[in-house]
């Protein structure tokens, strides 16, 4: 016998060697599984999508996210498709099976989430999509052309909380804080919360002269354009702004804002009795577990969506009286944790002024370092943002 080929297993059968394609096979089920206990548990691949983080996160910057300094989630939807979120990539069709779902849970981490961490999360209101038009929230579709309208017009399909779509924002809040917005300025518990050094706002800048090469504004990194003879609009940071007061030709220059009073119509609440928009906005208290809020027409609008669709309960108004779980209830105890999280461009930020609270088992992890950056423009290898590569996130 060639023992080259042929070997003795415990119970003294020969055992035949295994082919090249066994071995092939065997390799990339390990590699699948190892990758995906990776993903899962430590780390995660992410790419910015949209310019909301601007300029701390540009569109092009590739990222690793963190899974264990919150805790790693338990998937709870366990059957899906490795590598793939919620879509195929060919074939556009579901690349999970919602059959089976697990309870959310999460295994110890590192840290708690703070203010100003940057954190990768599930959208929540994602849960319902309309296929045809997924850059658009369905629940603003339908505030917008009606139900019906809506639901005959696209395909309309629901989704699993770890297989909503996955967005990056910075927390301005955490469970337990009271946040409000004053002229554009973020409030947290009463205290001025200023944009980070790379966030973004409106400014308008007059100019002493009728012509102005505006070139020189977006040389300093300024976007914007010209709203008036001697007046040009333009999205700045602090940064940009101080150089641009020190131009001789520049006469003033102020924050562009939506005024005190002025309803948006489109913004979290979607309480008429709520004149709020996205530069005055509040005060809202930030659910904490634990912490009860009384059931009435002040508090409802608010806390509805957190206590019905994301803690699972049946919550409805008969007469007069709120029927919780079809028992008549005047307060509501809270079971998780809520953050409340804003872009750094946020005036190009469809965040919790637009959507409310971020539940804690929608979070995915912590964004850590960019490991990759490319630019829109240039040459191949003139894309590549040499000076944003291996930048840790702040």
């Amino acid at each position: 016998m060639n023992w080259k080929f042929w070997k003795k297993n415990n119970t003294g059968e020969p055992k035949k060697k295994k082919s090249k394609a066994r071995e092939w096979t065997d390799a990339i089920i390990f590699a699948v599984v190892a990758a995906t206990i990776i993903r899962v548990f430590f780390i995660e691949a992410y790419t910015i999508p949209s310019g909301s983080m601007e300029r701390s996160l540009l569109v092009g910057d590739f990222l690793f996210v963190s899974k264990v300094n919150y805790g790693a989630r338990i998937p709870m939807t366990p059957i899906a498709f490795p590598f793939a979120h919620h879509t195929m990539p060919l074939t556009g069709t579901k690349a999970y099976w919602d059959g089976v779902q697990w309870k959310y849970r999460r295994l110890p981490g590192f840290q708690n989430i703070k203010r100003n961490d940057i954190v990768v999360f599930n959208l929540p209101v994602g849960d319902t999509v309309a296929l045809q038009n997924q850059d658009v929230s369905y629940y603003t579709l339908v505030r917008q052309l009606g139900w019906q309208a809506v639901n005959n017009q696209y395909t309309i399909i629901t989704r699993p909380v770890d297989k909503r779509e996955n967005i990056i924002k910075r927390c301005i809040g955490i469970a337990g804080d009271t946040i409000s917005m004053s002229n554009g300025l973020a409030m947290v518990n009463g205290k001025a919360e200023p944009l980070a050094n790379a966030g973004k706002m409106p400014y308008r800048i007059e100019f002493s002269i009728a012509e102005v090469n505006v070139k020189v504004l977006t040389d300093l990194g300024l976007e914007g354009s010209t709203i008036g003879p001697n007046s040009y609009g333009a999205f700045a940071t602090a940064d940009m702004i101080a150089k641009v007061k020190q131009l001789d030709f520049v006469k003033s220059v102020a924050l562009d804002v939506a005024a005190p009073g002025v309803d948006d119509g489109n913004l979290f609440t979607f309480d008429p009795n709520r004149k709020w928009n996205i530069d005055n906005f509040g005060p809202v208290i930030v659910p904490k577990k634990g912490w009860t809020v009384k059931l009435d027409s002040n508090t409802m609008p608010v806390y509805y969506r957190a206590i019905r669709t994301y803690e699972g309960n049946k919550l409805e108004k008969v007469g007069n009286v709120w029927m919780l779980n079809d028992k008549p209830a005047t307060e509501y105890t809270f079971k998780m944790n809520y953050y409340w999280m804003m872009g750094d461009n946020r005036h190009n930020s469809v965040d919790s002024r637009f959507w409310g609270f971020l539940p804690e088992d929608h979070v995915v992890g912590k964004a850590l370092f960019i490991w990759m950056s490319f630019d829109s423009e240039g040459s191949w290898f003139g894309k590549i943002r040499w000076n944003r590569l291996f930048k840790g996130i702040h």
